[in-house]
């Protein structure tokens, strides 16, 4: 606590003055995420793409190769495995076989019986049909799109359009920035990591309300400094808390990766990915836009003065 009071309560930092480099870098980091989305797309899981999910422990240290020559013996084709947390973890993957749930229920007896010998228990069978995946990923980025239109319409009515617009530039940065994440990464992009991207654009919208809030404050309290100045001066004087909420939530995130398994670890490794790159677009993104859209003092003027000017 006492290194924390130590800290200035306005750094100095020119924020502003570096706002084409920002941009520049934003821009590079796009143009990589949307080149790995691309070329690689996404490792979609079973709940976008349908298929069959089984997660096996085996008896001993599981021999993926030998238990993928079992599954090629059946006669199916496409199957993916692979280790999946401990060495006596298996994670298969099956693509969709049939139409119907007979179909599916026949393979994956199959798969029971010819893993009789080495399987000890099963701790998980799901599946997802081709056409409930596709509903899936249309109603994943309806959702997501809905999001980011409800959360600028709620920073429109917060505040003013110069705000919705700069916070809804840096929301779709952030979206499309983790989306090239689990493109590059390769890590599976299931219904629980579309939650993650939805959780980022939360985490970011708040950092960044914060310091819209900041810069609208001082923009009613000094009447004479440009505008560069004023938004340093509010980003500047936000950043340790934003800086300490973000290492918090990282530490927490951080400490949820490395023991809370391999189910969950997809989605904090988005989040991970996410909490950076959001602090960063409400500093280097949000708050530059706003120059570029051209606010000024007028556009936020309280009641009191608004009426005084009538008057």
């Amino acid at each position: 606590m006492a290194l924390i009071k130590r800290v200035p309560a306005d750094l100095g930092i020119d924020f502003i003055g570096k706002r084409v480099l920002f941009l520049v870098f934003s821009a590079l980091l796009l143009v990589a995420a949307i080149g790995s989305f691309a070329l690689q797309g996404l490792n979609l899981g079973v709940d976008f793409r349908g298929g069959i999910l089984i997660e096996l422990k085996t008896k001993g240290p599981a021999d993926v190769g030998e238990l993928r020559d079992r599954i090629s013996g059946l006669g199916i084709n496409g199957a993916t495995i692979q280790a999946f947390g401990a060495p006596d973890d298996v994670l298969i993957n099956l693509p969709a076989q049939g139409d119907g749930p007979a179909e599916t229920q026949a393979v994956i007896e199959q798969i029971r019986t010819a893993f009789t010998d080495v399987a000890e228990e099963y701790r998980r069978v799901e599946f997802v049909g081709p056409k409930v995946g596709d509903e899936l990923r249309e109603a994943g980025a309806l959702a997501t799109v809905l999001a980011l239109l409800g959360i600028a319409a709620y920073i429109w009515f917060r505040f003013e359009w110069h705000f919705a617009a700069a916070a809804l530039i840096a929301l779709v940065h952030d979206v499309i920035a983790t989306v090239g994440f689990f493109a590059l990464t390769q890590i599976e992009f299931n219904l629980a990591t579309l939650a993650a991207v939805l959780t980022i654009a939360g985490y970011s919208i708040n950092d960044t309300v914060v310091v819209f809030d900041r810069v609208r404050e001082d923009l009613r309290k000094y009447k004479k400094a440009s505008m560069p100045v004023l938004l340093n001066t509010a980003l500047n004087s936000t950043l340790t808390r934003t800086a300490l909420t973000s290492l918090t939530t990282l530490l927490a995130l951080l400490a949820l990766y490395l023991f809370g398994g391999e189910v969950i670890r997809g989605f904090t490794a988005g989040l991970i990915w996410g909490v950076v790159i959001g602090t960063y677009s409400s500093i280097g993104i949000a708050a530059p836009l706003l120059v570029y859209f051209g606010l000024r003092r007028s556009d936020v003027a309280v009641p009191e003065e608004e009426q005084a000017a009538k008057s």
